[in-house]
């Protein structure tokens, strides 16, 4: 049977009860809810909360009951609230929905800022604390930990995985400041990794990984002492010509894509056989700009067999797009889950959500996620329910 989930945290289900909530989705439609049990901090706006409309998530923590043992030098951190998985075992109780367990990775400033030599390092050295590397062994074991732990102590249908790779540079911390214009070839290069695992793993493949290092912070020195910002469309052109043409830098960049398989692959082996392993391959738009985080499409396809992907688009033309870009990617291998945002800034209607569900489904991809119950308004849920019970009369 097709899923058709609901992402949420465990605070809102806390909030107005877990027996209230799942009433509410199955008259939706859904069948899945897919419930953060491993997550960053934010700064989170609940419309439909009654007391904290503004609600501040403890940072890197777990929303389930773990077990130390699993892991190496890098343990998990459980939320002081809801760290005792109730809300997770309660959810799995009922046999009438499925469950998944959405980890967020490596996104951790918690865990970063207290295991600086894991994490990813820019060509000057500087430790990114909120991006634990995939290159590091810790970080690694600490990844393939969590997921073997969340399934084998409950009764998952599957795990989401989000950020197993390296993340963009924008993409980071809390309050950032910057008054230096942002491009797309600056963001680049800044955003790469060159910890001693990366750059170590790369000169056994044969990548003059420490000369490309060096050559980038020059790069980046002589572009900050000089008196010009990039425009956006001459950025993107300068970097696309970089990768094409510095062979260092495009064997580093398919270097990082192996990393990110390679864990993917730990993962799968460790997990249960029966728990459906999905990767997120990106929060980037569109989906193909994974490859710059170290997620090749085919490999995770290959490897997983599910690419859940974001299709964040404020159109089904955009998603359409998006979806088939994809598929020809894949080319057949694997299957293809989507996740909607039924709410601002993507699909602001009802008529704009049963298009981008029905856009979907024509598409061949059936397992559909809408991101998330905490976040959006009512009349999102009403969409949401009208778009499944529309899908749902096309097939009856």
């Amino acid at each position: 049977m097709s899923q058709k989930s609901m992402y949420a945290y465990a605070w809102d289900f806390v909030e107005t009860g877990v027996a209230e909530n799942l009433s509410q989705f199955k008259k939706m439609g859904i069948n899945t809810v897919t419930l953060a049990a491993s997550y960053h901090a934010g700064k989170f706006f609940r419309p439909k909360a009654t007391t904290g409309k503004i609600y501040f998530p403890e940072d890197g923590t777990t929303y389930f009951k773990t077990n130390p043992a699993r892991y190496g030098a890098i343990k998990p951190v459980s939320n002081s609230v809801h760290g005792d998985g109730n809300v997770l075992s309660l959810l799995t109780k009922d046999s009438d929905i499925a469950v998944n367990a959405w980890l967020v990775l490596l996104h951790n400033s918690r865990l970063g800022s207290a295991n600086l030599g894991s994490t990813i390092k820019n060509a000057f050295g500087d430790p990114y604390i909120y991006a634990l590397c995939p290159s590091a062994p810790a970080a690694r074991a600490y990844a393939v930990g969590l997921a073997l732990d969340v399934s084998e102590s409950y009764e998952i249908d599957g795990i989401s995985i989000e950020s197993i790779g390296f993340p963009p540079f924008e993409h980071g911390f809390h309050h950032e400041m910057s008054f230096v214009k942002p491009n797309l070839w600056l963001s680049s290069y800044l955003g790469l990794c060159f910890c001693e695992f990366c750059v170590g793993g790369a000169e056994k493949t044969g990548v003059d990984a420490k000369r490309l290092k060096a050559r980038v912070a020059e790069s980046i020195n002589d572009y900050l002492a000089g008196d010009i910002d990039y425009p956006d469309d001459m950025a993107k052109q300068f970097w696309l010509a970089d990768v094409a043409g510095d062979r260092d830098l495009q064997k580093y960049l398919n270097y990082r894509c192996t990393v990110v398989t390679s864990l993917l692959q730990e993962i799968r082996a460790a997990v249960r056989k029966d728990v459906v392993v999905a990767v997120i391959p990106s929060v980037a738009r569109p989906t193909a700009g994974a490859w710059y985080e170290g997620t090749d499409l085919l490999a995770v396809a290959e490897t997983s067999g599910v690419i859940e992907a974001c299709f964040y688009e404020n159109s089904s033309e955009r998603i359409k797009a998006d979806l088939v870009d994809i598929k020809r990617r894949l080319g057949g291998v694997g299957k293809i889950k989507g996740i909607l945002r039924p709410a601002f800034p993507d699909l602001e209607s009802r008529e704009a959500v049963m298009s981008a569900v029905n856009t979907l489904v024509d598409g061949g991809v059936h397992d559909i996620g809408f991101y998330n119950y905490g976040h959006v308004r009512s009349q999102s849920l009403v969409w949401i329910a009208d778009a499944l019970a529309s899908v749902n009369g096309r097939s009856s």
